[in-house]
């Protein structure tokens, strides 16, 4: 489906939230730290009986450090910094033949990218294989693989819970080689990316919502469970409207795994995605204002040949208001309602023709 002017869960609601790509300038690389320290008066000895728990608090500190410590020095020297024009992000080693998946926020229109490895080697030189905006993927190939340069181990997106410990790790700010930590607050998310050049940005389906902060450059890094394994790549930030464009804290947004691999091995390939796994009606379309400037539908401007809405019966001038029982008032709240959906699947499409309410059964096609 493709939109003029102008991301649901599995099933419940569309998430409503405003997001932010995590792509910073290599002009920012300036970060302002403070600090602070504070005496505190010496603690009263604890009961006796109480000493065996102070003892296991340490052994327990000391585990769960060693196990962060394990998993940073498995994943950090696969995660790359991308410089591409006048744009900063990270990226990941994907496989021994220097290719690294990254979002296609962070290649932008550039074709070449100057990429720092973790290890501090000096920056290598990359060229775009290809960038595919629908997912905010791509993946670009280093001209020449350094010795020692290990690919990144991916995870599997089935067994990703709430409340599980994950790392970020990527060039926030362009501090490269930073690490963050949180958990998984969430699966399953739909988020539509902000506008760019007028343009509206991806919306994408089943997203992993993470506490671990992601901050501008941190766009195509890696979501890290503690098995030392990628679970996704961080894409956006929320925003929080109180606080006009900044970032909502602890609300950030990585592309799911399954995704990510379905998308990189395609590209590899065959050098472009040729099964996007994701469902569309098949029409051009555009947001509509009902008499108090509200947006109310979706018009169809243009119907593909062959495509899932002329199949339905679906034609130009239509106005679709509701996906199954989730309202349509614009171009994204359509674009969320079909995100998480797969092609092949039967939808009841709501809309008006001529002033009168109708109905339609649609399967839907593909992107």
């Amino acid at each position: 489906m493709s939109a003029s002017p102008h991301r649901r869960p599995s099933r419940p609601a569309p998430l409503l939230v405003t997001a932010v790509l995590c792509v910073t300038s290599v002009l920012c690389a300036a970060v302002l730290v403070g600090g602070c320290s504070q005496a505190s008066a010496p603690r009263p000895s604890a009961p006796s009986g109480q000493e065996p728990a102070r003892a296991m608090a340490p052994t327990a500190a000391n585990e769960l450090e060693d196990d962060y410590l394990t998993v940073i020095r498995n994943v950090l020297p696969s995660v790359v910094q991308i410089e591409a024009g006048e744009s900063l992000g990270s990226g990941v080693v994907y496989d021994d033949k220097g290719h690294i998946v990254t979002n296609a926020h962070v290649v932008g229109d550039a074709r070449s990218f100057a990429v720092t490895p973790a290890t501090g080697e000096a920056p290598l030189t990359a060229r775009l294989v290809f960038s595919y905006p629908e997912q905010d993927l791509a993946v670009i190939r280093l001209e020449s693989v350094p010795d020692g340069l290990e690919a990144a181990k991916f995870g599997d997106s089935s067994t990703v819970q709430v409340g599980q410990i994950v790392l970020a790790m990527g060039s926030p700010l362009g501090l490269s080689s930073s690490v963050t930590q949180g958990i998984v607050s969430g699966i399953g998310r739909t988020v539509s990316e902000s506008s760019r050049d007028g343009t509206p940005g991806a919306t994408i389906g089943n997203m992993v919502q993470t506490s671990a902060p992601i901050n501008p450059g941190n766009s195509g890094g890696a979501l890290v469970n503690m098995e030392s394994e990628v679970i996704g790549i961080p894409t956006l930030a929320a925003v929080d409207p109180t606080l006009g464009e900044g970032q909502a804290p602890g609300i950030g947004f990585a592309i799911p795994v399954s995704m990510v691999r379905t998308v990189a091995d395609q590209i590899i390939r065959t050098g472009r995605v040729t099964d996007s796994g994701r469902a569309a009606l098949g029409i051009t379309g555009r947001t509509v204002l009902n008499d108090d400037y509200v947006p109310s539908g979706v018009a169809v401007v243009e119907v593909a040949a062959g495509g899932a809405a002329q199949k339905a019966g679906l034609r130009a001038g239509d106005i679709i208001t509701r996906v199954e029982d989730e309202e349509i008032t614009t171009i994204t709240s359509l674009a969320e309602a079909l995100a998480s959906r797969r092609p092949g699947d039967k939808v009841t499409v709501t809309y008006e023709r001529g002033g009168s309410r109708r109905t339609a059964e649609v399967t839907l096609g593909e992107i």
